[in-house]
């Protein structure tokens, strides 16, 4: 069994021959790109083989595609820098031009301080010839005396057998961990612990992204965040988007090793948090997850087959809350997972918690809340009624489907500026380090700029009649030079082709046709909104104006944008701190009426009209239409 070591890491692993190199890779906990999750279309998946012999097909530009070579002999593997993640890339500080809704706003809505969990300090009357009930009958019977009168209660079986030592050890002096449930008038006993353990009370939120998953340790007490950590999704190794990873799921293992992998990367992110901090996993309460309809039924080892297909149907869109033991968590067997509800396949938890984070739900102005990223959600409303939408914009956004795309890493363009007369860009990469390639918000800026210089025209197509040699006949048609070879990581000249800046017209163009379409299937225009809050990591670093430039966004008075941050993370503290929150959340999943724009001939002829910068309507640019002369 030939014996593969994956370098920069190190990292080696024994395989069998007729495993490719790119399977051996996940096995190993190695990422290589691979945006179509192995299935051979991207050609994203490059390697290069220092020693040892292998058997495969040859990249055009040097080295090996990984999902199609397999090892003859031992062999040593070199992954190239544009598959290198750095977590560090996660907290660079977003758009200057960004103004941030809960800044500006401050909390849109105060929730009272009333977690999913209680905990409950109890004195005891000692056991006597004359009292001798059990120690659990004695228990509730305390309960019951304080403002629990009325309340039944359900017992979690692990209590009895730590019940009589902790009721003793304490001169029969307890805190009892009370859980909330559906019925008003019936409680969960989950947990007994000796002594006044109020203090030690604590949860964890999470946002689970399809590219990153973030995490923050909260103080139930005191209603502070006392720590916060990001990582990426290790689940990209198995497909840039939703739709490779349940093409992946559907294979031999494949459910489980997604459900795998989100597991580790949660046990990472909470053992960090509690370390760093100085908290026992003993002290954790509960922890509360948003996430989209995919990455929720991963994350719980659910089927996903059906929401692939049509009439993509979900296993379950609400949740009971989960022990997290039970799905490869490691904290102690009291600890539940209570999950955002989901709306459709592709409008999940995580847009049901941004909207009740941000206080959507509790305003009357008319609000369009978007989500852009892998796949973009939207939502129109207010505090009255709501619909939504998901849009299948791609993961162009992300880099997927871009030549040289790729995440927003150290070493990813995300800047690029176009001087108006010579053409030449002036590109910023993330941590000022060489370029690997560009991520999401340099390429947006990067084909703004191109069309607003004249070099793009308005149907993406490239000037051949320019006086610069920046723009020239490629291997794969005409392209635009954004980092010469001699000055890039990865030695390679980093280019913008016209099949890129197509990728992304359509990307733009799916997320503008789903804007028009939910506005007037219910009788509105653009002009009618009040307020756009974008959402997400990729939004707070959009530059609005570039972003309205190439028609990605609505061409409003700035002053009407507004940019939510992790809105989904948000909503998922606030289901942490206040059980009112976590309740508003199945309120609003509810009242959002879901509109399937996947057969839409509304929404196909508004897409059609976007497949240009900005769109067939110049009208609806006026701004754009000015700069652009």
């Amino acid at each position: 069994m030939p014996k593969i070591t994956f370098l920069p890491t190190n990292s080696t692993i024994d395989v069998p021959s007729d495993e490719n190199l790119l399977k051996a890779a996940m096995r190993a906990g190695v990422h290589v790109n691979a945006s179509c999750g192995g299935a051979g279309v991207c050609n994203k998946c490059r390697i290069f083989v220092e020693s040892g012999q292998v058997k495969g097909e040859e990249l055009p530009d040097g080295g090996w595609k990984a999902c199609a070579t397999y090892p003859l002999t031992d062999v040593t593997i070199r992954v190239p820098v544009e598959s290198e993640m750095d977590r560090k890339a996660l907290a660079r500080p977003g758009a200057a031009k960004a103004v941030s809704w809960i800044s500006t706003h401050g909390a849109s809505v105060k929730w009272r301080l009333h977690p999913a969990v209680a905990k409950i300090k109890l004195d005891l009357p000692e056991p006597s010839l004359q009292d001798h009930e059990s120690d659990l009958s004695r228990l509730r019977r305390e309960l019951g005396q304080g403002h629990f009168q009325g309340i039944s209660f359900n017992v979690d079986s692990q209590v009895l057998y730590t019940l009589p030592e902790s009721l003793r050890s304490s001169g029969w002096n307890v805190t009892a961990s009370i859980m909330e449930g559906r019925k008003s008038d019936v409680r969960r006993l989950i947990r007994v612990e000796p002594g006044d353990c109020l203090s030690q009370h604590y949860a964890v939120a999470v946002d689970i992204g399809t590219t990153t998953v973030s995490a923050q340790l909260l103080d139930l007490t005191t209603e502070k965040i006392i720590g916060e950590k990001s990582n990426y999704n290790p689940q990209v190794s198995y497909g840039e988007d939703v739709i490779s990873r349940m093409e992946f799921a559907k294979g031999v293992d494949g459910l489980f090793v997604l459900q795998e992998k989100i597991a580790a990367c949660l046990n990472g992110l909470v053992q960090e948090l509690l370390e760093e901090n100085e908290v026992s996993p003993d002290d954790l309460s509960l922890m509360t997850i948003a996430a989209n309809t995919v990455m929720t039924h991963f994350l719980l080892g659910l089927e996903t087959r059906f929401l692939r297909a049509q009439p993509y149907v979900p296993v379950a869109s609400r949740f009971m809350p989960v022990r997290a033991a039970e799905i490869g968590i490691k904290v102690p067997e009291h600890v539940r997972i209570f999950l955002a509800p989901c709306v459709a396949s592709y409008v999940g938890g995580d847009i049901v918690a941004g909207v009740v984070g941000v206080g959507l739900n509790h305003n009357p102005e008319l609000t369009l809340f978007i989500d852009i990223g892998t796949n973009g959600e939207i939502v129109l409303g207010n505090q009255d009624w709501m619909a939504c939408a998901a849009c299948s914009a791609g993961p162009a956004f992300e880099g997927g489907g871009i030549q040289h795309g790729m995440r927003a890493t150290t070493g990813a363009i995300e800047v690029v500026h176009i001087h108006p007369e010579t053409y030449e860009p002036m590109a910023l990469s993330i941590g000022g380090k060489k370029a690997k390639g560009i991520c999401g918000s340099g390429i947006i800026s990067l084909l703004a700029g191109l069309f607003m210089t004249g070099v793009l025209d308005q149907q993406g197509k490239f000037r051949r009649d320019l006086n610069t040699d920046r723009v020239r006949q490629g291997k794969n048609g005409w392209e635009y030079v954004v980092v010469e070879g001699s000055a890039a990581a990865t030695g390679q000249d980093i280019v913008f082709t016209e099949a890129d800046v197509e990728n992304l017209i359509r990307a733009k163009g799916a997320m503008f046709a789903g804007y028009l379409t939910l506005l007037e299937s219910v009788g509105m225009g653009i002009e009618d909104l009040d307020r756009v809050i974008l959402a997400g990591n990729f939004g707070s670093y959009l530059d609005l104006d570039q972003a309205i430039t190439i028609g990605l966004l609505p061409d409003l008075p700035r002053d009407k944008f507004f940019f939510a941050g992790n809105s989904s993370l948000i909503g998922a503290r606030a289901a942490a701190f206040s059980w009112q929150a976590f309740g508003e959340m199945n309120e609003v999943s509810k009242m959002m009426t879901h509109f399937d724009l996947s057969d839409n001939p509304q929404f196909m002829d508004h897409y059609v009209s976007c497949l240009f910068l900005p769109h067939t309507d110049r009208n609806l640019f006026p701004s754009v239409q000015f700069a652009a002369g």
